[in-house]
């Protein structure tokens, strides 16, 4: 039986790009795959290694997280959802698998570098950043978990966790489980694109639909999409190819969306097709679109509405995650130290 361990920082509230990158399908894992445990963290301490003079902002989002947790479907009766700093035996794992990784390993991992680049860090960069991927690390193997449910661009992380416990294995004790990356099954939803056409969606760039945005937001948002700057006038071929507005209906779009909202076209191939040699203003396009999102995220909503009434139901959830997460991470690493030799009053 598989163990599942994911989960996200609590920079700001979660938006579509989690959502088809890995939230639906921790869902689907949840309740379909029934593994053997599953744990969802709200990486808190993570998100300080770059927002350590803001502590106000990750404190803020945390209930934010799991309110959207809960919203699309993570039940704390089937998953253990728990906050990372609340568990000091990932400090003292990160500690250890400190000396199997080299800072040249670190300084070569793609997913540091774009995010040092992202952030504009440059030299000045915070030591508790550029270490991340063994607190990662840490994270995953605290819980044994086999199975990692992730978007591509952590992909490089779970390498670097894998060498980790190769590392520890070998040298100790084979103690450690590496885990495998479980990505989407729709290649789209990899990476789903800005609103204005970035090459990601991103809480810091703004350029997000959040899970909790009202109907209004969500329409008005589409309606500001970027889409083909070619496609000027209706009659203009247009290119579907690196069109958010397109790569939002793979992700999303069904052919009985089709015959329930746009009954002119069997599926989308004829929408682009028609689109490709002109004809068709994006305009009806991204009404399609609208009401697919409106559709998908509504029920989303409507719960996130209903348990925010009853923050005191959410943090003692969280509370009780968070203790039994601490009981596995425990033993854990107990077994560690003991690979290791440093169980000194057994």
């Amino acid at each position: 039986m598989d163990t599942v361990l994911t989960g996200d920082r609590p920079t700001g509230r979660l938006h579509l790009g989690h959502y088809v990158g890995s939230l639906k399908r921790r869902v689907e894992l949840q309740n379909n795959n029934q593994p053997k445990e599953m744990y969802v963290m709200i990486a808190d301490a993570q998100a300080l290694s770059d927002n350590f003079d803001n502590v106000e902002k990750v404190r803020s989002n945390i209930s934010e997280v799991a309110l959207d947790y809960m919203a699309c479907g993570l039940s704390p009766d089937k998953t253990t959802i728990f906050i990372q700093s609340q568990i000091s035996e990932l400090c003292e794992l990160s500690f250890y698998y400190m000396n199997l990784v080299t800072v040249s390993r670190l300084q070569r991992n793609p997913t540091v570098k774009s995010e040092i680049l992202l952030r504009g860090f440059k030299q000045s960069i915070p030591v508790g950043f550029f270490t991340y991927p063994i607190s990662q690390a840490a994270d995953i193997t605290a819980f044994k978990a086999n199975i990692v449910p992730v978007g591509e661009d952590q992909l490089p992380m779970i390498e670097q966790t894998r060498e980790i416990v190769r590392s520890f294995n070998t040298l100790y004790k084979e103690v450690l489980v590496e885990p495998k990356a479980v990505l989407p099954e729709n290649e789209t939803c990899l990476r789903l694109p800005g609103l204005d056409g970035a090459n990601k969606m991103s809480k810091s760039l703004g350029n997000c639909i959040y899970l909790a945005d009202s109907a209004d937001e969500i329409s008005r948002k589409i309606k500001s999409m970027f889409t083909d700057p070619t496609h000027l006038r209706v009659e203009d071929a247009g290119h579907t190819e690196n069109n958010p507005v397109f790569t939002y209906l793979d992700a999303f779009c069904r052919d009985e969306h089709f015959s329930a909202l746009w009954p002119e076209y069997q599926n989308l191939e004829e929408l682009k097709a028609h689109y490709r040699r002109g004809g068709l203003g994006d305009s009806k396009v991204k009404k399609f679109l609208n009401e697919i999102i409106q559709e998908e995220l509504r029920p989303i909503r409507e719960r996130r509405e209903e348990l925010s009434k009853d923050l005191g139901y959410v943090f003692d959830m969280l509370k009780k995650g968070s203790e039994h997460a601490r009981k596995k991470a425990a033993q854990t690493l107990d077994e560690v130290k003991t690979a290791m030799g440093i169980n000194y009053y057994r």
